[in-house]
């Protein structure tokens, strides 16, 4: 055995470093070396926190017998798919062919060239019911290899073609109100009528599809803000809230929100507490529990090189009294906790996720006027931007890192727009117009020679080398597609600058899959979106204070749409210098704090009085 991923920057790498498999990390020279023995090529894919990825480690990778069987006859590849998503990505739309029942670990067999031909899940140590045995299914791909090598061939050239396809289709116009209102009905058919949330199965807090509600509500829905309503209180009452440390569980395995898989992960939090923040007072006991979690569990040590960013994830098993438990650390209350080593962290720090908890966390430390809030986000960016862009926005992207290592991931789009966005809203939070000049930056470096959207560092080159990567990023899954997040953050710029080119950014990044959306909304939440906020009226608001605690800057901040800025005259001053027109000649009256309220940059006049404010935002 040769152990390839003990000094791996991806954490779930470095868990399979002591299997008696001899893994190689996703690159290049393990697909020669299945070229120079002619063997097919296992790609495993999961991640750190994956409760069946653990399970099959135990039974299936750490047996010594299956694994000397699995290196004599295959080329093992482990990927971890928070450091690789366009890898992850390619893989699932490949393995489509093959099962209707995607998730990780993600199981894929291809040839040298790495051609997917037959793909599955989690493979148990012993057949049950219809599902073979890891070894069945290894002895039938060697069989299929050896003597069926034509229908191997076949099969993944038949997987290559359906891959070359766009999945998004041709690029469509904008919807109207209605069809995005449309949408909103057929999300509503796939409502739990006794317990809430979407599908009568297993519950996850489906995050994209609440964007897209609450921003219907936004534009008067009554049915989404309703919606919306019943799923948040409904997450917030259950089993999947963390009582003790207020973070949300992975999801639920029960119909009625019970039995959770105890993962925390960066990327729902971050987007729960943009969804709680936007229901406003109501949830307020919920926010402060989402951000303790972020700042008090994820929040990287001052002792990290990295310190102040967030790790990806916790995982959901510990030890209990020496004894490995499922969840029995978050069974305790915090008494119990105490006497217990936590659950381990996922330490690797993801650009674009920390982006996400940037954004949400100054947004609802600006709302709620917790300025620890604002200064944690200000603390998680500083940490991205000077590890991951240490050369500045124009310099090279790095998607993830451990322990002060840069992985040598391609940055996707999730990167770029998540950090974008994220930026932004620290940006407006904080009164800080160096954050925006950076997003304005990565948002414009989206824009291709072609006049297209790609990531500034293209796709990933072994899938590009292979052929693989026709797959785009365009639909959700746990988070909004990295098209999504690009295009939040280039709407978002727009509202800022008054730069055409921003909204077109928006617009082309989302138009591929706005044909499927409409018929799909249970997948493309975020894209839609976005869509909402295209064709509604564009609000800003300026507050212009010596004092951010004034009377005036707190209605606007608890009352105001998206963008709102609460800034000092020379705050206000730096972000008309860099070029956000928004803040064009925006001062003091009189010496008065003053507010501007504006649409489509067209601003009424300044008032001075809280409740001006009132009857202008009502």
């Amino acid at each position: 055995m040769t152990n390839r991923l003990s000094d791996a920057v991806s954490p779930y790498l470095r868990a399979h470093s002591g299997n008696p498999v001899s893994w190689w990390p996703w690159g290049d020279e393990a697909f020669a070396e299945a070229e120079r023995r002619d063997v097919p090529v296992f790609v495993s894919i999961g991640y750190a926190t994956c409760h069946w990825c653990h399970v099959m480690a135990r039974e299936s990778f750490s047996d010594p017998e299956l694994a000397a069987f699995l290196d004599a006859n295959f080329v093992a590849i482990k990927v971890d798919r928070e450091e690789h998503p366009e890898v992850d990505a390619a893989y699932l739309a490949a393995a489509s062919a093959f099962t209707g029942n995607l998730g990780w670990p993600l199981s894929v067999f291809t040839t040298p060239r790495g051609a997917a031909f037959f793909a599955g899940t989690y493979y148990p140590p012993r057949p049950v019911g219809e599902t073979p045995s890891f070894r069945m299914v290894l002895d039938a791909i060697l069989e299929a290899w050896g003597q069926r090598r034509d229908e191997v061939e076949e099969a993944s050239a038949s997987v290559l073609e359906a891959l070359a396809q766009s999945p998004g289709g041709a690029p469509s116009e904008l919807p109207t109100a209605s069809e995005l209102d449309a949408a909103v009905g057929r999300l509503s058919r796939f409502e739990d009528p006794e317990f809430g949330g979407l599908g009568r199965g297993s519950k996850f807090p489906n995050a994209p599809v609440l964007a897209f509600l609450t921003e219907r509500a936004e534009a008067d829905d009554d049915g989404a803000a309703r919606f919306a309503a019943r799923m948040l209180d409904t997450m917030a009452s259950s089993p999947l809230r963390d009582a003790v440390e207020g973070g949300f569980f992975r999801y639920a395995v029960q119909r009625n929100w019970s039995e959770p898989h105890y993962e925390r992960m960066l990327s729902d939090n971050a987007q729960l507490l943009a969804r709680y923040t936007a229901r406003g007072p109501l949830a307020a006991g919920t926010v402060a529990g989402i951000a303790d979690f972020l700042l008090g569990v994820l929040r990287l040590p001052p002792e990290s090189p990295a310190s102040g960013a967030f790790a990806s994830a916790q995982d959901s098993e510990s030890a209990i009294d020496g004894v490995r438990s499922e969840g029995g650390y978050y069974a305790r209350d915090a008494a119990g906790r105490a006497s217990q080593p936590p659950p381990a962290l996922d330490a690797k720090v993801l650009t674009g996720l920390n982006g996400l908890a940037i954004g949400s966390l100054a947004a609802a430390g600006a709302r709620f006027g917790h300025p620890e809030w604002v200064d944690g986000a200000r603390a998680a960016a500083d940490a991205v931007l000077g590890m991951h862009l240490a050369q500045g926005a124009d310099g090279p992207i790095a998607r993830a890192s451990l322990d002060g290592r840069l992985s040598d991931a391609v940055a996707t789009l999730e990167d770029v727009g998540g950090l974008a966005g994220g930026l932004l809203r620290l940006a407006l939070a904080s009164g800080e117009a160096r954050y925006a000049s950076v997003a304005r930056t990565l948002v414009e470096r989206c824009r291709d020679a072609d006049g297209g959207i790609a990531a500034p560092g293209g796709i990933d080159p072994v899938l590009a080398s292979r052929g693989l990567a026709a797959s785009q990023d365009l639909d959700d899954g746990a988070t909004p597609s990295g098209a999504a997040l690009l295009a939040d953050a280039a709407l978002l710029l727009w509202t800022l600058t008054g730069d055409d080119t921003h909204r077109r950014i928006a617009e082309d990044a989302i138009a591929p899959t706005l044909a499927s959306a409409l018929d799909q909304p249970t997948a493309f939440g975020a894209a839609l979106a976005v869509a909402s906020r295209l064709v509604s009226p564009v609000r800003q608001l300026v507050v212009v204070a010596e004092d951010p605690g004034d009377p005036l800057a707190n209605l606007a901040l608890a009352d105001g749409p998206e963008p709102t800025a609460v800034v000092t005259p020379a705050q206000s001053a730096a972000f008309a210098d860099a070029g956000f027109e928004l803040f064009e000649s925006r001062a003091l009256r009189g010496g008065r704090p003053a507010a501007y309220l504006c649409e489509h940059f067209v601003c009424a006049l300044p008032v001075s009085t809280p409740a001006a404010l009132a009857a202008l935002l009502s």
